[in-house]
């Protein structure tokens, strides 16, 4: 039933078992790395974090970057400091990977969750406002669930696949509702909306470089934020909350040992030495894709007006979830790695009593969407 599609899938990369999604080491990264462990400094120092961090702000337009272990990390540290405590509650998508909500579930603190956009595949600004409108009040500067009576602290929108959601109009809604926004920025490295980097719109933003990503260093993330202070405890946190001394071991505080090792940083300068031509392959990519799907009833997913994606994971729409089903058995059984899109995270055990907003779209999204091999070709 689609064999056209593996056949040209085949043809396009030149390959009969085709991955998701493999890294390209294509540069310097043999070389940092045995510069880094001549230097003896492979731990959560030495001069590549620095130099990533300063690399990785630049690119993305951030006045600070903060280089942690993973995205998740990233992501539980903004939500300390955001201020998200156990008991609060934070606004997210359903239509994401689970660890955008283990992380504010480390906070002792609940997600709720609301509906997305067909054409972003992230949070729905609209649906976001409904849901406020109705279903909360401002008390002392904060915004409290009439049903629960608890604080919602934070949002953390999501950016799928690469694919910039509509960002600032969920900031300005958020603003209005004394929310603290956290980008889950962790899959679209390279993406812009309205000409600014994702990641960069709220009080804090995400990234991850985990093994699947468009640059990796096998794990490793960053938190981006424009704010000094804030940069400052992400750091201080992330290092284990140690008090800066020449010698001395004194820890104020609960830390966390999220700081990201430099033998992972090396791998990574090197690795966004080649961001340029790893995003230009990827939309060239995206564009065959396009074409190829022209005439089909299968939809491609094109990036969103006011924006440019880095097509991370390349999308597509069948028909139901039947067909979805059909095609991800030939496919894999074929040797192309396609992937369904996450189950919803409101069905999953320790989310379903989560409250939730209406959620059809991301309900129709769960069982029409499939990952098609996204990797970037030799170059």
């Amino acid at each position: 039933m689609f064999k056209d599609f593996i056949n040209f899938t085949k043809n396009l990369y030149d390959q009969d078992a085709i991955p998701l999604h493999e890294p390209r080491f294509i540069g310097n990264e043999k070389i940092y790395l045995n510069d880094c462990i001549d230097s003896t400094f492979v731990s959560s120092s030495g001069k590549y974090i620095e130099i990533f961090e300063e690399n990785i702000a630049k690119f993305t337009g951030s006045k600070f970057a903060i280089a942690t272990t993973n995205g998740t990390s990233a992501l539980h540290i903004s939500l300390i400091l955001s201020g998200v405590e156990r008991g609060n509650e934070v606004i997210t998508q359903p239509l994401t990977f689970v660890a955008t909500c283990n992380a504010i579930k480390y906070c002792g603190a609940n997600p709720i969750f609301i509906d997305v956009d067909k054409e972003t595949l992230g949070l729905s600004p609209k649906a976001l406002e409904k849901f406020l409108k109705d279903n909360t009040f401002i008390r002392n500067g904060d915004c409290i669930n009439k049903t629960s009576g608890n604080i919602i602290k934070a949002c953390v929108p999501m950016h799928t696949f690469g694919h910039p959601c509509k960002i600032d109009e969920v900031k300005k809604i958020c603003d209005r509702f004394h929310l603290k926004v956290i980008e889950d920025a962790a899959e679209s490295l390279g993406s812009f909306f309205k000409n600014k980097h994702t990641g960069t719109f709220g009080e804090l933003g995400i990234m991850s470089f985990n093994g699947n990503k468009i640059i990796t260093a096998g794990g490793g993330g960053c938190i981006l934020t424009n704010d000094k202070f804030l940069a400052s405890q992400a750091k201080y946190l992330t290092t284990t909350a140690k008090v800066n001394h020449q010698w001395e071991y004194n820890h104020d505080i609960v830390g966390y040992n999220y700081r990201m090792p430099n033998l992972n940083a090396a791998l990574l300068v090197a690795q966004l030495e080649n961001i340029s031509n790893f995003l230009s392959s990827k939309r060239q990519l995206a564009e065959t894709y396009k074409s190829y799907f022209k005439n089909s009833e299968i939809t491609f997913q094109i990036e969103p007006k006011n924006s440019k994606s880095n097509y991370w994971l390349n999308a597509i729409f069948l028909a139901d979830k039947a067909e979805r089903d059909a095609f991800l058995q030939e496919t894999n059984e074929s040797g192309l790695f396609t992937r369904p899109i996450w189950t919803l995270m409101n069905k999953l055990n320790m989310f379903q009593d989560a409250q939730c907003g209406s959620l059809e779209n991301a309900i129709w999204l769960e069982q029409r969407t499939v990952n098609i091999p996204s990797s970037v070709r030799v170059l």
